[in-house]
This record gives structure tokens, C-alpha cells and sequence, in this order.
């Protein structure tokens, strides 16, 4: 693979979203204000970015995954948050969670430095409104909140009307039979409620979907795709499944579905032009290898902790301590840089899951 300039291509990246965001809310008055500052708003983040760099040798990400919430609604199968500890259903279970102010705050470091995106997780994020109203009022930064959906009404409709940088992102299986399998009986129906309603108020929203080896060829057909666009869908996110709980290992790629997935990225790309279609980790593999542990974001846990990534909740430092720009210096961001576990050799799926052993024993050294 040729080496590229990966804050160069993000940029890029960042750049080619935000234009074709613009291009999706021109029907809305009040979104296509927002969007044109937020792109003014990314091209100086850029170069903050740039600047740190330059003068602090920090590579500071456009990205951070942050999870917000301890609880959730729901059971679903296979999810990553209950088992990694993130999520829990009793208050014993619960890790502790920064306060509403304590996240404002590293969102307002954050986009100083000038990164973008937070996408906001959980458990379910939607359950901590008072973490949302909050982080909400940093302006300069774009808040993907990955839901379930099934808390949407009309409380939380006139919320986004009013913070359009809050973006839901509402998870699906497939249709009604996969969802329900894995979230639970009723909850494709009580999701696409929701997306009636976002779409209804003409609110800028997508939908993210966790791609398996059973549901692949449904939910990257043309059909499904177009269905969700004729729905106002903006945004779909590819989320390759990453086989955290023992027995499904089965559902997650190997390298031949990769190559398909990868095909199946270029073809989109090119009929539904209009849509903003990513793949994750996939995509990763054509940024030179795995983007965690700084490189291209961080997970940041309920408590604070600087993680690598949601699917590697190891940590050696706490934003609440070090600040954002602080974290980023981690002893075990730094090693697994070191060792090219992340910016390494890549040919798709979780690098860090695979060899998450190898992970957690850098801790103890």
C-alpha cells in the first residue's frame, strides 16, 4: 500500500462530507445556515490541527467516540458495551460517568484543538438528555448520537430542532425480522416511528447498522439502500461486527467478505452520491491501518478513561486528568503506535480485538 498523508486525506474526507451534508439540507433554511458555518468552522479546525502538530509535535484527530450513558432499554444481542462493562443494568454494576459539565468541558478543549466530530454512545445515549443539553452548547462541533430510537418523541424532536450539530443516528439490523432477532420484538417498528418523525420534520439524521455475514447481502443491496433514502436517510454507517461475545464469532468478515464490502463501498459511492456512506473499521484499511489510539480517534469511557477504542477498553489515563491534548500523549497510545497495532499492516476488521491480549498486556509494563 502507498503511504499516504493521513491528516491530509481526512481532511479531505471531512471536506467532501460536509459538502455533500450542505447539499442534503438546502431544503431546510435553518440546517443549510448551520452546515455553512460548520464547514467554515472544519477549515479552521483543520488548521489548528495542523498548527498543533507543527508546534507541540501532537497529532491531534478529527474524531472521538465518547460513551456517555451506563444504561440502556434494550438487550441486544452481541453488544459490545454490556460486554466490555459499559453498559449495566444495576447501579452496582455501573462504572462511574462524568457530569454534564465535565463533558462540556472536554468538548470545549476538544474543538479547540480542532477536532470535529464526537460520536456519542452508551449504552443508550439518549437516556442522559442532561449530558446532550449540555455538550449541545459547543457549537463548533458535530454530535453524532448513536440510538436505538426507541426514545424519540416529541420532546426530544424539538431538541434537535434546536441544536441541529445533534445528530441522531439510529441503529438497525435490516428489516423488521433481523432487528427484532437482535434488538427485540417490536423494535424495527419502534425505530422506524422515529424516522418518520425526523423525517417529517425534515431533520438531518441517518441510520447505522451493524453488518454480519448473515445480513450482509440485504443490507447492501440497492433496495435497502434506496428504501432508507426514500425515508430522508442522510447518513448510513456500516458498523462491521466485531464478535465480542463467545459464539458469534461466525457473524464477523473474514477476507473474502472485506473484498466484497470494499467493492460494495466503491458501487455505492458511486449511485448514491446524494448519501454519506462509510464503512467501520473497514475503511480504515485505505488509511494506511487501524486509526484508533489517536491516530484518527480515541474512545473516551463513561468514567473518563482514554481508550484506544469501544472495542478495546484498556486505559493507562483519564481525560478528566490529563485533558484531551494530554490523553493523546498515553504511554499505551504511544506503544501501540510503536508496535504498528494501530498504523500497521491492515487488511480489515477490528486489529485491536484480534489482538487484544497483546493489548492488555502492555499495561502491565
Amino acid at each position: 500500500m502507498a503511504a499516504i498523508n493521513l491528516q491530509k486525506y481526512m481532511s479531505e474526507a471531512i471536506r467532501r462530507i460536509m459538502a455533500k451534508a450542505y447539499r442534503n439540507v438546502l431544503t431546510n433554511p435553518l440546517e443549510a445556515k448551520t452546515v455553512f458555518r460548520l464547514q467554515k468552522t472544519f477549515l479552521k479546525s483543520e488548521k489548528r490541527r495542523a498548527s498543533v502538530r507543527k508546534t507541540e509535535g501532537v497529532d491531534v484527530p478529527p474524531f472521538l467516540i465518547c460513551s456517555i450513558s451506563t444504561t440502556c432499554n434494550l438487550h441486544c444481542k452481541g453488544c459490545y458495551a454490556r460486554s466490555n462493562g459499559i453498559a449495566a443494568d444495576s447501579e452496582e454494576e455501573q462504572k462511574p460517568t462524568l457530569t454534564p459539565e465535565q463533558w462540556k468541558t472536554i468538548f470545549e478543549e476538544a474543538a479547540s484543538l480542532g477536532i470535529n466530530f464526537a460520536l456519542l454512545a452508551g449504552g443508550e445515549p439518549l437516556m442522559r438528555k442532561d449530558i446532550l443539553e449540555k455538550v449541545a452548547e459547543v457549537e463548533d462541533m458535530v454530535f453524532p448520537i448513536f440510538t436505538n430510537g426507541t426514545l424519540i418523541g416529541p420532546s426530544y424532536i424539538e431538541f434537535l430542532k434546536k441544536h441541529l450539530n445533534m445528530i441522531p443516528v439510529i441503529s438497525i439490523e435490516g428489516m423488521e425480522h433481523s432487528t427484532d432477532e437482535r434488538r427485540g420484538r417490536g423494535m424495527y417498528k419502534r425505530a422506524m416511528q422515529s424516522v418518520e418523525m425526523l423525517h417529517a420534520d425534515d431533520l438531518f439524521f441517518g441510520t447505522s447498522i451493524t453488518v454480519t455475514t448473515e445480513n450482509f447481502q440485504l443490507v447492501t443491496s440497492d433496495a435497502f439502500v434506496d428504501n432508507l433514502r426514500q425515508l430522508g436517510c442522510k447518513i448510513i454507517i456500516y458498523v462491521e461486527y466485531v464478535p465480542t461475545e463467545p459464539g458469534t464469532e461466525y457473524l464477523a468478515f473474514g477476507e473474502e467478505d472485506m473484498a466484497k464490502m470494499e467493492a460494495v463501498q466503491q458501487h455505492q459511492t458511486e449511485c448514491f452520491d446524494d448519501m454519506i456512506i462509510i464503512s467501520f473499521p473497514g475503511d480504515e484499511k485505505l488509511m494506511g491501518g487501524c486509526l484508533a489510539a489517536g491516530r484518527g480517534f480515541f474512545h473516551i469511557g463513561p468514567d473518563g478513561s482514554a481508550e484506544p477504542c469501544p472495542f478495546s477498553p484498556y486505559s493507562d489515563s483519564k481525560v478528566t486528568e490529563l485533558g484531551v491534548k494530554g490523553a493523546l500523549a498515553s504511554p499505551l497510545f504511544r506503544k501501540l503506535r510503536e508496535v504498528h497495532l494501530v498504523g500497521g499492516e491492515h487488511s480489515g476488521g477490528c486489529a485491536l480485538y484480534e489482538h487484544r491480549e497483546e493489548v492488555e498486556a502492555m499495561l502491565k509494563y
